[in-house]
């Protein structure tokens, strides 16, 4: 804190810090989190919506939840793709080619706006998403600290600082499509310091491309890039869970701070005004949670694909008949966009076959379902958030990852972990069934869930006084937040 005399009077200006995700829903989310986290500790907070997305969570949570407090407001960009009145994910390629481009001019106006309002402390520091990298550009111009939040795994991390070896060693782009199939992306990749036992496909998807000039692949050169030149690095994971990777990290990088699980830290903050500020681009159907009150411990399976995933109608009818078949009770979160280019419907004979022993709901609160005596497993795409909030709740999963680092998640989650088992991106109604009867009833799906115990212990163990994440968070802001001002 820095304090101004004023004759007899002092007045503490605040450290204000510029948050900004980037505009998905899964980076949404741990943004809010932190920022939370960091406001808690005395910084103001101003946090930066894409003006589509600003709409959006005014849609879902009503026109005052964006009010904010004094010390913690809400502001907006354009993120540059034509205007749209749609209430789905926008194209991730289409944002990556667009913030770096379109983003930069409108973000540093506003910085300059908010040095130039009176009522306000000046910016004393830039928490950018790792993939908004263009912010540090306007960091070095005002000669203030960046921190960039990536906010994958460790390990997912890691998978996108290989990029430029992978071009370099001809691995990618593959040569033709036959590639995809041939048995090449099973060879194993043993070279990556701190990851063990994965194979070409268990690395970020965007690998799978024949295009020399892939707009995704140059993209996440330019991110990991840009990384090196960060004042620190944040990663919403625990040291026990990731311990030589994120040890690896740590050796090429500048200062990074592990300091997950956020949904366990956030729970910690005392000032409960924040509790109404959230970040959900969907309405929450809570009457999910009514539901599985009147479940019976561990007899539930939890479905949800996350806020990007798309299938085609065909995978989504397998997935369907393959719940139905298990005969195990279900929560399927379905949101209206997850199937491509259509809406998501149902059969009637499904929905007659299952409705006894079945809810389905567009959206819905993740974190607090989870924690839910009554769920006894998760059928997830492995994104990071969704996997970490499992395994923070004693919960196994049965991953079927769509994109990204999702596959090097999944990976960690069956191989090294012990908390999840894949299922063939070729989904199989077969497969489903007989894979959820092993997770709710199977000796394997008994192991996984002591395993994820265990892992729930220790993850409340580092976010706890003392843990690993919670002495972190309070480095970061000595060392770096404040130190550095």
């Amino acid at each position: 804190m820095t304090k101004v005399n004023m004759g007899s009077l002092a007045k503490v200006i605040k450290p204000h810090l510029v948050c900004i995700p980037f505009p998905a829903q899964g980076h949404i989310n741990p943004m809010l989190k932190l920022a939370k986290l960091l406001h808690n500790k005395g910084f103001h907070i101003t946090f930066v919506n894409t003006e589509y997305n600003h709409k959006r969570l005014l849609k879902s949570r009503g026109p005052d939840s964006l009010n904010g407090l004094p010390d913690f407001q809400f502001t907006t960009i354009p993120d540059g793709l034509p205007l749209s009145d749609t209430d789905s994910t926008q194209s991730i390629p289409a944002l990556c080619e667009s913030t770096p481009k379109n983003c930069l001019v409108p973000f540093r106006n506003l910085i300059n706006q908010l040095n130039n309002n009176s009522n306000l402390p000046p910016v004393s520091c830039i928490l950018s998403d790792g993939v908004m990298s263009f912010t540090m550009i306007v960091a070095e111009e005002l000669g203030i600290p960046e921190v960039l939040f990536w906010t994958t795994s460790a390990c997912g991390f890691m998978g996108y600082i290989q990029y430029p070896h992978l071009v370099e060693y001809g691995l990618t782009p593959l040569k033709d499509v036959s590639y995809l199939t041939n048995g090449f992306l099973d060879t194993p990749v043993d070279w990556i310091p701190g990851i063990k036992e994965i194979r070409l496909r268990d690395l970020p998807s965007f690998i799978r491309t024949t295009d020399p000039n892939d707009s995704m692949i140059n993209f996440c050169i330019v991110q990991v890039k840009r990384a090196e030149k960060a004042s620190a690095i944040i990663l919403n994971t625990f040291d026990a869970l990731e311990h030589d990777v994120l040890s690896a990290i740590q050796s090429k990088l500048p200062p990074v701070y592990s300091i997950g699980s956020l949904h366990l830290l956030e729970k910690q903050i005392s000032d409960k005004r924040l509790d109404s500020i959230g970040s959900n681009l969907w309405k929450e159907e809570t009457e999910c949670l009514q539901w599985l009150d009147s479940k019976e411990p561990n007899s539930v399976v939890y479905v949800n694909f996350g806020s990007i995933t798309v299938m085609t109608p065909q995978q989504m009818i397998e997935f369907a008949w393959g719940l139905a078949s298990s005969k195990q009770t279900f929560l399927w979160i379905i949101r209206p966009d997850l199937i491509s280019g259509e809406a998501a419907v149902l059969t009637p004979e499904f929905i007659m076959e299952t409705k006894e022993r079945s809810l389905l709901a567009c959206w819905c609160p993740q974190e607090q379902v989870l924690k839910h005596p009554s769920i006894g497993g998760f059928l997830t795409h492995s994104g990071w958030n969704s996997t970490l909030e499992s395994m923070c709740s004693g919960v196994p999963m049965i991953c079927w990852p769509f994109f990204a680092e999702q596959q090097l998640n999944c990976r960690y989650a069956c191989v090294h972990w012990g908390v999840g088992m894949e299922i063939d991106s070729n989904v199989k109604r077969v497969e489903v069934g007989n894979l959820v009867n092993k997770l709710m009833n199977g000796k394997k799906g008994k192991e996984m869930k002591i395993r994820a115990m265990e892992w729930k212990k220790e993850a409340i163990e580092a976010s706890g006084p003392g843990g690993s994440s919670y002495e972190n968070i309070d480095k970061l802001v000595n060392e770096i937040l404040i130190n550095k001002i």
